[in-house]
């Protein structure tokens, strides 16, 4: 089996200037995610896909590959990731490059480990999934999520106001970290989410989503309370 690792790094980044490189703790952000595919031994190769020469040449610093530079047409605000690996996976095809497996990893996930990418790789081969990734449950239960109407406060799902919080099933979202997928398939129905897919479940301290200064210095004390507890 051949595994690639694509890292999804584009330059524009509005609500964090330059949040792909910003420095957490010590050293930019994207060295996380490349050091962590490097020390798992998972990938034959490793790319990140930029538009940004900065962010490419700390890439490379830090050890992946940038063959090339992502288009601009996956570069703005509405290119999804999808498409992004879509681009990636057939400008290796026509270099001869073709892989089993891929790994989507974003640039803004310190909290990515080896092990965590071993576990969901591991989930994908033995169950023959098109893909899988990490989930982390709701810390409330959203049956009882809340909405303001018309300066009123009311329940989004108002059957549930009586029911226990353990009676209620857990729900989960998206750990925000990576996707593994198989390539064949991806490239046929151009999804990361299918009937077939899987995941692993990590616990909350290990999540944290960064869209803003207050994320980044959750992240940070986050990520420091783990490596004290290791």
């Amino acid at each position: 089996m051949s595994n690639i690792a694509i890292i999804t790094a584009r330059g524009g980044s509005k609500r964090i200037p330059r949040k792909n490189i910003k420095y957490f703790l010590g050293k930019p952000i994207i060295a996380y995610s490349i050091e962590t595919a490097i020390k798992s031994g998972l990938f034959d190769y490793i790319l990140v896909s930029t538009d940004d020469d900065e962010i490419a040449e700390i890439s490379k610093q830090y050890g992946a590959k940038v063959p090339f530079m992502r288009s601009k047409q996956n570069s703005d605000d509405f290119s999804g990731t999808a498409d992004v690996i879509l681009e990636v996976l057939n400008d290796l095809q026509k270099t001869g490059k073709q892989f089993d497996n891929a790994c989507c990893i974003y640039p803004t996930a310190p909290f990515i480990t080896k092990e965590n990418l071993s576990d969901a790789y591991q989930l994908l081969m033995h169950k023959k999934l098109d893909s899988v990734f990490p989930i982390c449950a709701f810390s409330y239960p959203i049956q009882r999520a809340l909405k303001i109407d018309d300066s009123k406060t009311i329940m989004v799902w108002p059957e549930n106001i009586n029911k226990r919080s353990q009676d209620l099933p857990a729900t989960y979202h998206d750990a925000g970290q990576f996707y593994w997928m198989n390539v064949n398939t991806f490239l046929k129905k151009k999804k990361l989410f299918t009937n077939e897919t899987g995941s692993i479940i990590l616990n909350e301290l290990q999540v944290q989503d960064i869209d803003n200064e207050t994320d980044w210095k959750l992240a940070e004390m986050k990520y420091e309370l783990l490596q004290s507890i290791k």
